[in-house]
């Protein structure tokens, strides 16, 4: 493409020579000029000349020198022409130039004359006049342009014109042309546009070629365009199908084709290969001619196999072994199954990292000198070898460790608390962990501008580290405003009563991190961001809370099967921001086979604008089981206030109805003598602390309870009942989080009273012992018709484990694994956590757009089969949305 562009460069400029006369050498002798000013401006004469050679110099023109006595006659001879006509004979000049510079004022003028030296052809004049001395130079410009044209007989451009071009605008190929009419005919200049045109990318032949017209050279660019793509196809891929490759070219259908952009798209093509370790990418492409100049594009892809990574060595490690470094790498050797992982596979970025994991690792063990070069990839036929070049250097130990500046308290009660007197062997790490510490404590008592700065002294004899930890306090400084922004529905009052900072108190910086995590558990938010900026002086701090709403309406739905209820679906509506004062409201109901339950409840968090939680709630549920119908209405009221960190003390009153009909011949005495309608009258009270990070999906955090129930206040029924629960939520490692989870219960009749079965413990489904199915962990009775019946039990023990890690953080799904076990137990029973029933299982979890979807399945371990149990899976899901 190049060789054939230079040759219709070189041939367009042949034929623009046949149309212009072949420039010759001109010798030109330019004389002193005469000045006509009242100020002395003789240094002119010859300036003047000067800038008329370096104007024409360029130009072919050879200047003849003046001789001392030519200079001192020229000025008496210049109103001769035939003495200046020898005088340029005796230079050997082919022209003479001669003139003068007139300054009246501010205007100047230039009269600039040129006669041939030989022949009697008149003298040329030229006239230009001006205004002001800094425009001198723009007149001999001018003037000397004019003599140009005769002194090497060159023809103007009278028109411009475009041929061949059919897509292309004509407009737009002249807006790149840069002569125009009027000037003088150049073969530079023409070469230049034509490269111009060129560049524009459009066409792969131009020529040029002029036609006489009256008073000089019409020029004509003749251009043939390149063709258009009519259709992009693929051939011998599999990898990537063709819609994913036509998503990473440049070009497309009906673009024009360029060979240059057809390369560089086959580079983007193998890099999306090598991404995916397809490094034996081969892709050609050929051009196929089609009429009104279109062509076809094929790329051919020779995909080749799979490489993956065969090996990987270290070379220089000597205090580490090559299995101890490899445990740091996100990169890995291919495995068995790496056919289902990503082992083996090559990803640079996470090469890079693994570099820095190295050097980390030694960093952080004493090796304060070492080196880790970038990692060598070499490729072998259907392998990639890798191989990490370290150099360790000597390993110091932590040498003597100290303390100076303004400290907060004296540095002996700060010692104990340092990590870096930990650790045996230097260690970065815990240097950055001691400044955050050393920062965060004086942060915390309102010097939030404190500074830490470590300085180190190596022994090189002795391999240590001295440090010492250098502390400038500051000022202590009070927070001065607490601005809120970006809240549309949710009213500011709702936001700063969860904020643990107030103006002009002192600044705490653990009370700040616990004001942005209570605004996170709000869950009212999508986004929380805390700035803190320079108040009104050095000592003062602004707060800026940037909050991003989110919906707090929801609703849910849930499935399940029972051998109660059959086949039953739940949902619920509720808003947890009402009318952005954070109040929440809730309607919510199951309808089943056999059952069906309505709940309508009213929550207000702080009543009386202090943090007292008051609630109230109205139901009514219905249930069909195998032995009688139980129909209950009733409502309650409760409250609860903080009383620690995390931590809240409750009390409710319930007040229940409930009916029981279709009692029938087989049904355990407690239910025969419960026939008809029941009055429960019963108080709450209970002591619950909740650190968990978020509601679903959570990481990190404890949810404990424990809640006491006395019936008795009037009602048919009395009992007392005791229900705790412990959970940890512990992250272990890389997004790894287990969660260990106990509760336990008793029950207890009251003398006089009766205890109804449905409120005794069953176990079994989603929120229990999962594998099995709703309440499907009972104890068994005998009625007093000797028949066998299914009852709840007066004591009870549950304990769940999980693992959970997320598979796709950015979507929010997580996969969890679990095993759960418990029992429940009657009034004579001894709890034997010996014979707990067990499961285990799996599932997913999903922080979806439209709320949160769990798909879990259960499988018992410990089946009774005259119970009609078996190890196979039991699937349960629950799902909800926002609005």
């Amino acid at each position: 493409m190049l060789r054939r562009c230079l040759f219709v460069l070189f041939f367009s400029l042949y034929l623009l020579a046949g149309s212009v006369a072949a420039e010759e050498t001109v010798h030109v002798l330019v004389l002193p000029f005469e000045i006509n000013a009242s100020q002395d401006l003789s240094y002119l004469r010859r300036d003047i000349p000067k800038a008329i050679q370096e104007y024409l110099q360029p130009e072919g023109a050879v200047f003849v020198p003046l001789d001392q006595g030519t200079s001192d006659t020229a000025a008496e001879k210049i109103s001769d022409i035939q003495a200046i006509r020898k005088m340029g004979l005796s230079a050997g000049a082919d022209s003479v130039i001669w003139g003068s510079m007139t300054r009246i004022g501010n205007n100047i003028s230039l009269d600039i004359n040129m006669v041939e030296s030989m022949g009697s052809a008149p003298a040329v004049s030229v006239f230009e006049a001006g205004t002001g001395m800094e425009n001198l130079l723009t007149v001999v410009k001018k003037s000397t342009e004019k003599l140009a044209r005769n002194l090497f007989r060159r023809e103007l451009i009278t028109e411009i014109q475009v041929s061949g071009n059919k897509r292309i605008e004509a407009d737009a190929i002249q807006r790149v042309i840069r002569v125009k009419p009027g000037d003088v005919l150049r073969a530079g200049d023409i070469s230049r546009d034509m490269k111009n045109i060129y560049k524009m990318g459009y066409f792969e032949d131009i020529r040029v070629e002029s036609q006489d017209s009256d008073g000089g050279k019409i020029i004509v660019f003749h251009v043939a365009e390149k063709p258009t793509i009519r259709r992009i196809s693929f051939s011998g891929n599999r990898v990537f199908k063709d819609e994913k490759l036509r998503e990473n070219l440049s070009i497309s259908t009906g673009s024009i084709l360029n060979i240059f952009t057809v390369k560089s798209n086959i580079d983007q093509l193998e890099l999306m290969y090598k991404e995916k370790n397809y490094h034996n990418i081969k892709i050609e492409y050929t051009v196929h001619d089609r009429d009104n100049n279109q062509a076809d594009i094929e790329f051919t892809i020779d995909e080749g196999e799979k490489i993956k990574i065969k090996k990987i060595t270290f070379q220089g490690n000597k205090t580490f072994s090559d299995k101890e470094l490899k445990k740091l790498l996100s990169t890995s050797e291919k495995g068995f199954f790496s056919w289902l992982t990503s082992s083996g596979e090559l990803n640079r970025e996470d090469l890079s990292q693994d570099a820095a994991r190295l050097m980390g690792y030694y960093n952080i063990n004493g090796f304060i000198h070492a080196k880790v070069a970038d990692p060598v990839v070499e490729f072998e036929e259907q392998w990639i070898y890798i191989t990490f070049k370290i150099e360790e250097g000597e390993r110091y130990k932590v040498g003597t460790i100290d303390m100076d500046g303004d400290l907060l308290v004296p540095k002996d009660k700060l010692m104990p608390g340092l990590n870096i007197a930990r650790e045996p062997f230097f260690n970065r790490e815990a240097v950055r962990k001691d400044i955050l510490w050393l920062t965060d404590l004086h942060a915390n008592a309102g010097f939030a501008n404190a500074d830490v700065s470590p300085r180190t002294q190596e022994d090189p004899v002795n391999h240590l580290v001295d440090i010492t930890y250098s502390v400038t306090k500051g000022e202590k400084v009070y927070f001065e405003a607490i601005e809120i922004s970006g809240n549309v529905r949710t009213r500011d009052k709702v936001i700063r009563r969860e904020l643990r900072i107030h103006e002009r108190e002192v600044y705490s910086s653990s009370r700040l991190k616990r004001s942005v995590r209570n605004l996170h558990r709000l869950d009212f938010f999508e986004d929380v961001k805390v700035d803190t900026v320079e108040g009104s002086a050095k000592d003062k701090m602004n707060v800026k809370v940037d909050v991003v709403e989110k919906a707090t309406g929801t609703f849910t739905f849930g499935a399940g099967y029972s051998t109660v209820d059959d086949f039953f679906v739940t949902g619920s509506v509720s808003q947890r921001n009402l009318f952005g004062r954070g109040q929440i409201i809730k309607l919510g109901g199951q309808v089943g086979g056999s059952s069906d339950l309505y709940n309508l409840s009213f929550t207000e968090p702080w009543l009386f604008d202090i943090p007292l939680s008051g609630t109230a709630n109205l139901y009514r549920s219905k249930r069909e089981y195998d032995t009688y119908d139980r129909t209950s209405m009733g409502g309650g009221i409760g409250f609860s206030y903080p009383i620690w960190d995390f931590t809240r003390v409750s009390l409710s009153y319930r007040y229940d109805i409930t009916d029981i009909s279709e009692v029938t011949d087989d049904a355990s005495d407690n239910v025969k003598d419960l026939e008809g309608e029941n009055a429960t009258s019963s108080i709450t009270t209970g002591l619950s602390y909740d650190s968990r990070d978020r509601a679903f999906n959570t990481t990190q955090g404890q949810d404990h309870s424990l809640r006491y129930t006395y019936a008795g206040l009037g009602g048919d029924h009395g009992f007392q009942k005791v229900v705790g629960e412990l959970g940890w939520y512990i992250p272990v490692y890389k997004g790894l989080v287990t969660f260990f989870h106990g509760e336990s219960g008793w029950v207890e009749q009251l003398p006089g009273y009766t205890l109804p079965d449905y409120e005794k413990f069953y176990l079994g489904g989603m929120n229990s012992v999962r594998g099995f199915e709703f309440q499907d962990i009972h104890i068994k009775g005998i009625n007093s018709d000797g028949e066998e019946t299914e009852e709840g039990g007066e004591t009870y023990v549950q304990f769940n484990f999980e693992l959970s890690y997320p598979l796709f953080k950015d979507l929010g799904i997580v996969g969890v694994i679990f095993y759960d076990t418990g029992n429940v137990y009657g009034p004579d029973d001894t709890i034997d956590l010996g014979n707990l029933r067990q499961a285990a299982g799996y599932g997913i979890r999903w922080y979806s757009p439209i709320g949160p979807i769990r798909i879990e399945g259960g499988h018992i371990l410990d089946p009774i089969e005259e119970n009609g149990e078996d190890s196979g899976v039991n699937w349960e899901f629950s799902m909800g949305g926002a609005f």
